[in-house]
């Protein structure tokens, strides 16, 4: 079930092509997008850059296909690779970006679930893009996306059944490395939870996601904070939450700009989860995640004036359970796209 403007676009071939499709859907809001964008503004001024091209050999050392997906999206949208580049390292060279986000996850005796608020930037309201992408030799994947930025930086379930939430986190200090976005778009390509745990604790990363990640037929989540300096991975036991900074132990060895909204609400999870207990289902942490707080800034976020200059754009429910994962996506308080996808073997 898809609501007009939300339906499902499908992509397959190789990665170029992948690409370039990708960027033909993107390219009739694109341009517009990138004129109004503050971040697209600060991020022109690192162009021919020496670190922009370290970021790019690395990417290129480890995940060439993803490259390849991003050049192919440059010739899609006809901009050059080197800009199209440079925007999806966005997070690397501009560190408070308009990426926000929350994500609720909670293990059940029979399922799990994770529901997560896309929040970016207010003009990308009704310009989001559904995409099904089949890479070939690859699981492939359903995953929200942004006009003119690689899959996987927003929320995604791939066909091995593995489900990704994430969530910006505003480094201060970016390093040579992989960056955030090609990452995460590689863990879209992973066959177990096993794996893209294990792909994200061992990239050399250049800055930092917050990732939530679980699978059809496992009662396991893991919250993972990977970053320039380390990766924290925690098990969810019950149920957790995380805004857009840093907050397992040993963060605070690491620099990062922590927003008056992260801090709210992150402290409004807190409070909502202590007051559910154990009474935990899909319904609930869609309320949690349409919340509007009576004090501070909220959790749904729809006010043209927000100060990190961000508005909830889409809000997805994942249950996932033992034959697949069903998926929910709300805009705007109205479910807009439905869809099942059934676990393949590995």
């Amino acid at each position: 079930m898809a609501k007009q403007g939300w339906e499902l676009h499908r992509i397959a071939g190789e990665p170029f092509e992948i690409g370039r499709q990708l960027g033909e859907l993107a390219r009739p809001v694109f341009d517009a997008y990138m004129q109004q964008s503050a971040a697209w503004r600060a991020v022109q001024a690192w162009r021919g850059h020496a670190f922009v091209q370290h970021l790019r050999d690395a990417a290129r050392a480890l995940f060439p296909a993803q490259l390849d997906e991003l050049d192919g999206m440059a010739a899609g949208l006809g901009w050059s690779a080197e800009d199209v580049f440079l925007w999806n390292c966005r997070g690397e060279l501009v560190h408070d970006t308009p990426d926000g986000c929350t994500t609720f996850a909670a293990v059940r005796a029979d399922d799990t679930l994770i529901a997560h608020n896309e929040d970016g930037d207010p003009f990308l309201l009704g310009k989001g893009l559904l995409v099904d992408v089949q890479p070939k030799g690859k699981p492939g994947f359903v995953s929200f996306c942004y006009p003119g930025s690689l899959p996987g930086h927003t929320f995604a379930v791939n066909r091995a059944g593995l489900v990704q939430a994430i969530n910006n986190l505003r480094i201060r200090q970016s390093v040579t490395g992989v960056p955030r976005m090609i990452l995460s778009r590689a863990v879209l390509d992973a066959s177990t939870l096993d794996e893209a745990v294990r792909l994200l604790h061992d990239t050399p990363r250049a800055s930092g996601f917050h990732h939530t990640l679980g699978a059809a037929g496992e009662r396991r989540v893991f919250s993972i904070e990977a970053t320039a300096q380390r990766c924290s991975i925690e098990s969810v036991r019950r149920a957790s939450g995380h805004a857009n900074h840093m907050i397992h132990p040993g963060c605070e060895d690491e620099s990062q700009i922590v927003t008056d909204s992260s801090r709210d609400r992150q402290a409004r999870i807190a409070l909502l989860l202590d007051e559910r207990g154990a009474d935990i289902d899909g319904d609930t942490l869609v309320d949690m995640l349409h919340d509007k707080a009576p004090a501070g800034l909220p959790i749904y976020r729809d006010d043209p004036h927000d100060p990190d200059d961000e508005n909830t754009l889409a809000t997805a429910l994942f249950q996932l359970r033992d034959d697949g994962i069903a998926l929910r996506v709300h805009a705007q308080h109205a479910v807009v796209f439905e869809t099942f996808v059934a676990r393949t073997a590995a």
